[in-house]
């Protein structure tokens, strides 16, 4: 067995044994404690004994031991004692069982209004997600100490809170919602581009994250932003078949074939759409997947409509402004306009340390540079960002930029 196969089983079945333990048990550290013994046990037997038929089962069945047993001790009264406080009588139905998907109301625990929108963000992301710690750090520009942190932080928030692994009362379901839907898009965004390792993307994740909004989207049909993270995530994984070619390297959206994207994916997510952009209120989500749409229904990279995209971002950032929007922005009014009116877009996010130390601004300018004829300047940009990033897919495509073609690139994120 592969340490890929071991990890490849954790991260699918890691989230439900925890909302299995959280079941019985109700102390999210707690749990997570016991299901890292489980993992360590794991990584020991199943090299040797092979990976279980039911690995879920087993893993449950390991951790809950670990509880129990951390419970019957003596020095354990007073966790035993915090527990039943915090967990409550245990009802009918509430037993160990592997088969039940809990994963939402994990997602709402994590998303407990006693914690700041950053921290429901990163523990959903670890418990529910399965991320790395080093993954969701990259994902916020922060070390991966300061997650940690901020992860032990926020369980002791809710340990404080008194926190249940409960569905939220309707009064509280907007909040914990849109808290749900960050954590997704940025799990979508991990698996369609990953922030490191030898592959550019995993597909696997991103199709949990659309899982996990399906599922939000069932519960709340009505709710127009769950349908346009969903639509905006279907818009966008329809290209992930493209995005690479034979060898792994990344194929820029101007290169790719589109006669390789999922038309059923573009049909819901168009469909999506115009069922919900009727409705009234236009939030960030419905305009990300209205921005998808116009990428995914131009016949040819040529034929994009790069006018009407630049005017949705310019909606998008006033409704969510943000660094990543306005870099999108820039190249969208590059294309639209003119490449100096781009680069004149991403003057202000030089003076922003974070952005420095990210590689796709780096990126974008070099690309910007580029289109203006500035080649010197533009291969010290690819330069800087190929030295930046950890996707060595990424890497590889930056460095060939280096060469000084002048091939656009539109991007092809979420």
């Amino acid at each position: 067995m592969t340490d890929s196969a071991l990890e490849d089983v954790w991260r699918r079945e890691a989230p439900h044994v925890l909302g299995a333990l959280l079941r019985r048990f109700g102390d999210l550290g707690d749990c997570e404690e016991a299901l890292q013994d489980a993992a360590e046990a794991a990584a020991s037997r199943w090299p040797v004994d092979g990976i279980p038929d039911a690995p879920r089962a087993w893993l449950i069945t390991v951790a809950g031991r670990r509880l129990i047993d951390r419970a019957r001790s003596e020095t354990a009264r007073v966790r035993r004692e915090r527990l039943d406080a915090v967990s409550g009588p245990r009802q009918a139905g509430e037993e160990i069982t592997p088969d039940r998907d809990d994963t939402l109301r994990l997602f709402f625990l994590c998303c407990h209004p006693a914690l700041s929108r950053p921290s429901q963000v990163a523990l959903c992301l670890r418990s529910a997600g399965g991320l790395s710690v080093e993954q969701i750090a990259a994902a916020y520009l922060v070390p991966a100490r300061t997650m940690t942190q901020r992860l032990t932080r926020a369980r002791t928030v809710l340990r404080q809170a008194g926190a249940r692994f409960d569905m939220p009362a309707e009064h509280e379901l907007p909040h914990r919602v849109a808290a749900v839907l960050d954590v997704c898009h940025l799990v979508f965004t991990e698996g369609y581009t990953r922030t490191s390792g030898e592959s550019l993307q995993d597909v696997r994740l991103a199709e949990e994250a659309i899982r996990l909004v399906r599922q939000l989207h069932a519960a709340l049909p009505e709710h127009a932003e769950v349908a346009g993270a969903l639509a905006l995530m279907l818009l966008t994984h329809a290209r992930s078949a493209a995005r690479t070619d034979t060898a792994g390297d990344l194929v820029p959206l101007t290169g790719q074939d589109r006669t390789r994207w999922r038309r059923d994916l573009i049909t819901e997510g168009v469909a999506l759409l115009e069922r919900t952009l009727p409705r009234g209120h236009v939030g960030r989500f419905q305009l990300q997947a209205a921005i998808a749409a116009v990428h995914a229904e131009a016949a040819t990279y040529e034929q994009t409509d790069w006018l009407q995209i630049s005017m949705l971002y310019d909606m998008l950032g006033r409704v969510a402004p943000g660094p990543a929007v306005t870099l999108n922005h820039a190249v969208a009014v590059a294309m639209a306009h003119s490449p100096e009116a781009g680069l004149r877009m991403l003057e202000p996010l030089a003076d922003d340390p974070a952005m420095r130390r990210h590689h796709r601004f780096h990126a974008v300018r070099g690309h910007l540079l580029d289109l203006s004829g500035d080649t010197e300047a533009a291969r010290e940009q690819y330069r800087t960002a190929a030295g930046l990033t950890a996707s060595l897919p990424e890497q590889r495509f930056l460095n060939s930029k280096l060469s000084g073609s002048r091939s656009p690139d539109g991007g092809d994120r979420p």
